[in-house]
């Protein structure tokens, strides 16, 4: 079982220890990938999780919403299937109680690791401008490397403004751009300046560098932290 399905709850037969069995399998897989140091996305899945539980423990209407329904019978005039929501039942709504209960604890347990885990990363790593920064800073590169490793990956990234009803949101895109391995001649200021060559676009690129002391998963752990360190040292224009 690679995810939970959001709508993992309702699935299927509405039985307390079928869902506690496959919660539990869930997390443990979680589990699994903390501890390999993958983060993501696991790390944001629980908590995507754990927010919908408590929006159906708070909303009865949203549980109204998302039960499934039971046909009932047929409208000979319309020519429709009529339903009856299931959740009328009280021992049904009992059970789901129970179930909601018995896993916002759960899925707490396993955020508080994943917390701890992002909070280990970030303690091992470092995050450094690369010369001089432009005053657009809204596109540039971040350069991903370990100590220990002699090879650099450098993505591209891309800062945007999302309108919001209550403030503007920012999201950031990368992409993999090339891979480089540093030495003593070829240092990371000679890649980025090799890179403002190769990429005209871009004459003179903001460029970050984050560096791990230990060897984490790049795509599931050092890429995620680094694009929230971009958010928080970027200012975009």
């Amino acid at each position: 079982m690679e995810q939970l399905s959001q709508s993992w709850l309702t699935d299927e037969s509405i039985d307390f220890e079928l869902k506690k069995y496959k919660l539990l399998a869930y997390l443990q897989q979680v589990q699994r990938k903390f501890n390999n140091h993958k983060l993501y996305p696991a790390f944001s899945d629980l908590v995507t999780h754990f927010n919908n539980l408590l929006l159906l423990r708070d909303n009865k209407e949203l549980l109204f919403e998302n039960f499934p329904k039971v046909p009932s019978g047929i409208d000979i005039k319309k020519l429709q299937i009529t339903y009856d929501a299931m959740i009328e039942d009280d021992q049904l709504m009992r059970e789901i109680s129970d179930i909601i209960h018995y896993a916002l604890p759960q899925f707490d347990q396993s955020i508080h690791r994943g917390k701890e885990l992002f909070e280990f990363v970030e303690e091992h790593l470092s995050f450094d401008e690369i010369g001089l920064l432009p005053i657009y800073q809204n596109e540039g590169y971040v350069m991903v490397t370990a100590e220990a490793d002699r090879k650099v990956e450098i993505y591209r990234y891309k800062i945007s403004l999302i309108d919001h009803y209550l403030s503007e949101l920012r999201s950031i895109d990368t992409y993999l751009v090339c891979r480089e391995v540093k030495s003593v001649s070829n240092t990371f200021n000679k890649i980025k300046l090799n890179l403002s060559k190769r990429y005209f676009d871009l004459p003179n690129p903001a460029t970050f560098l984050v560096v791990s002391k230990l060897n984490f998963p790049i795509e599931e752990t050092l890429m995620p932290i680094a694009k929230r360190l971009l958010l928080r040292h970027v200012d975009v224009v």
